[in-house]
């Protein structure tokens, strides 16, 4: 994950308070809920010295007019004296709870991680006359968290439909098929390539018709076809292929979150054997401080030791982070873009 999307949380002036609500099921009484679990974490900023200020701008972030989305979408929020400087949905899995920290550096390394473990897919629907677009986040323990969806028409008015007979007669219209089929997919293309450029997802995921998706595949920019996925299973048709694509869906997140722990393990491997890693967070600490950590990496599920601080100053020198499935002293570890030496 390129942490440039919070670095102006690390570029501002502590301390910072950051509150975690997790999402919960909607209710009736949602704007009840959120005000109690509210409360009581206010009171925990207060009591850790929070100052009113601070205080006064995240009740304007949570207590809002639409508070079934705050219950439902749950929130990750980082204020100081400045304002609210972060306030997006948390996906984290039910029952990981409500959390709210007053320190020096923002606590994101619960935010990190799920970022990390998480994936973006840009789907594709297609058929021969167009395409329904979704921006699918998949991660670990959830249910798919459907950002948006658009349908694309057919911007053709050639029929697709080629004829039955193959004679010659029948050629001019079916190669006019053809081209409305090819023009159909091209403009889907373009919606999918203007999506990327600002979303920019993991992968693309072509469903639907074979013809369609085909020749979607065919007009697809290099930069996405390089990161694209066919899958045979649903579609749009009824609940039962709904639930087949979003199944597919689902372990194609999956292995793409193997593969990136995998490499991230390898990647560690590899570093180790040219002094190249720095393990522990003293270590970690005084890489940072040098310029010299690539990536950071954290354990999977245990915060490292001043994680905040790590996160901090791998921001500052335009780090990645990562996490990885291994045990690690202090649960975090560093790639090094050079050696360090003990005199360094």
């Amino acid at each position: 994950m390129q942490l440039s999307t919070i670095r102006t949380i690390y570029d501002a002036d502590g301390p910072f308070a950051t509150v975690y609500l997790e999402g919960r099921s909607p209710a009736e009484d949602a704007e009840q809920q959120v005000r109690l679990r509210w409360d009581d974490l206010r009171g925990r900023l207060a009591e850790a010295g929070a100052e009113e200020d601070v205080l006064e701008a995240l009740d304007s972030a949570v207590i809002v007019e639409d508070i079934t989305e705050v219950q439902t979408d749950g929130r990750v929020l980082v204020a100081n004296s400045s304002g609210v400087l972060l306030n997006a949905p948390w996906d984290a899995a039910l029952g990981t709870g409500d959390a709210a920290h007053f320190s020096p550096d923002a606590q994101l390394g619960a935010y990190v991680r799920e970022r990390d473990r998480s994936a973006r897919l840009l789907v594709a629907i297609a058929d021969q006359t167009g395409a329904t677009i979704r921006r699918i986040v998949s991660a670990p323990q959830h249910t798919l968290d459907e950002r948006e969806e658009r349908d694309i028409a057919a911007t053709s008015d050639e029929s697709v439909h080629k004829p039955r007979q193959g004679a010659l007669s029948h050629n001019q219209i079916q190669r006019r098929a053809d081209e409305a089929v090819k023009q159909n997919a091209r403009g889907v293309a373009e919606h999918l390539a203007e999506i990327s450029r600002t979303w920019q997802p993991d992968l693309v995921v072509l469903a639907g018709e074979v013809q369609g998706r085909t020749a979607l595949r065919e007009e697809l920019p290099v930069v996405l076809a390089d990161i694209t996925r066919e899958v045979d299973a649903g579609g749009t048709d009824d609940d039962a292929a709904e639930e087949a694509l979003a199944d597919a869906l689902r372990a194609l997140a999956g292995e793409l979150g193997e593969q990136r722990t995998a490499d991230l393990t390898e990647r560690l491997e590899y570093s180790r054997a040219h002094n190249l890693a720095a393990e522990g967070a003293a270590a970690v600490a005084r890489a940072a401080q040098m310029g010299a950590v690539e990536t950071l990496l954290l354990e999977y599920d245990r915060p490292a030791t001043d994680e905040g601080a790590l996160l901090a100053a791998a921001t500052r020198i335009d780090a990645e982070v990562g996490v990885i499935d291994t045990e690690l002293p202090d649960a975090v570890a560093a790639v090094l873009r050079f050696e360090i030496t003990e005199g360094s």
